[in-house]
């Protein structure tokens, strides 16, 4: 399993091996490796801007192949604020980076009063430690706040897998409102956390197959013991069907798939990250592999995605 199986036109598949051929020359690429070598900052600008106008099939494909590299977290949140932004040429070659600040983003979002006076914090903003232009969607409207406007405090801070946050401290800031879709913006950030999944589960259950058929006990591979095959088999059935409905969710672009596939994704996320630690045995969290820091990559996704009681009551209520 590689990434995203999805009918791809021919810009789409260079953009998927052009990330995948990054990803296995540099173990985890940075904002400058994404920017500068594969032009990814642009990503969902318009041509226009020096963008390649790219949707939710691009971001998804990205996502899926920068997961296992741990390198997608800040780019993502970029490319939502981008893909509303709709324009700035800085933007586009990564001299300046956005943030997208939503219910997909953040731990909590701030109050919107009296049309465009922000107050409040949003917590654990994912992309917004080093970004200097904030695109907010709040109560079903989209506003633009640069880092250095008046009465903004930025606190960065990071999450326990490693990613770059900041909490955003908005004493009466007056905020610049934008015409846009604010539903888009966070749809494109949860479609990119669910192949963001895809890509890292599939990473894991490599590395972890290949580790059954290494380590051996009396005198065997325990990739032969009937106990592990199934276990396995259970975690890559669980992936497989979290890659299915991701898939679904990124050609129809429709709420209800979108949920059906975080749904999976957060199931998918226990089963094969804590399978994938479990059948390692004591390696499996260590700093020796990198499979500890995928497995909280992982936790983190499913978090952000929403609570499993939360997805199940709204599509619920959408059925």
């Amino acid at each position: 399993m590689a990434g995203l199986d999805l009918e791809l036109n021919e810009q789409q598949t260079m953009l998927r091996d052009a990330v995948q051929r990054l990803t296995t020359e540099v173990e985890q690429p940075s904002w400058a490796d994404l920017s500068e070598q594969l032009g990814l900052a642009g990503l969902t600008l318009p041509e226009a801007q020096g963008g390649f106008d790219g949707g939710a099939a691009e971001v998804a494909l990205v996502m899926a192949a920068l997961g296992p590299a741990l390198a997608g977290a800040d780019w993502l949140s970029h490319a939502a604020a981008c893909a509303v932004l709709r324009d700035g040429a800085d933007l586009a070659t990564g001299e300046r980076r956005a943030a997208l600040i939503s219910a997909a983003t953040a731990a909590t979002l701030p109050d919107l009063r009296d049309g465009n006076r922000i107050e409040g914090t949003a917590r654990l903003v994912a992309g917004a430690a080093a970004a200097s232009l904030f695109v907010l969607a709040l109560d079903e409207a989209l506003f633009v706040v640069p880092r250095d406007a008046a009465d903004l405090t930025v606190e960065p801070g990071q999450l326990h897998d490693g990613s770059a946050v900041a909490d955003l401290h908005f004493a009466g800031v007056i905020a610049e409102p934008l015409a846009g879709d604010p539903v888009a913006a966070t749809t494109l950030v949860r479609i990119g956390r669910c192949a963001e999944a895809v890509g890292l589960m599939q990473r894991m259950l490599v590395d972890t197959a290949d580790y059954l058929a290494q380590r051996r006990q009396f005198g065997a591979p325990i990739a032969s013991f009937q106990a592990l095959r199934h276990r396995l088999a259970d975690m890559q059935l669980a992936a497989l069907q979290a890659q299915a409905l991701t898939e679904a969710a990124v050609v129809s672009a429709m709420h209800s798939d979108l949920l059906a596939a975080s749904i999976a994704v957060r199931d998918a996320a226990r089963v094969v990250g804590e399978g994938a630690v479990q059948l390692h045995g004591a390696m499996g969290l260590t700093e020796e592999l990198r499979l500890g820091a995928r497995f909280k990559r992982l936790l983190v996704i499913a978090a952000g995605l929403g609570s499993e009681a939360g997805l199940l009551n709204e599509f619920a209520d959408l059925a």
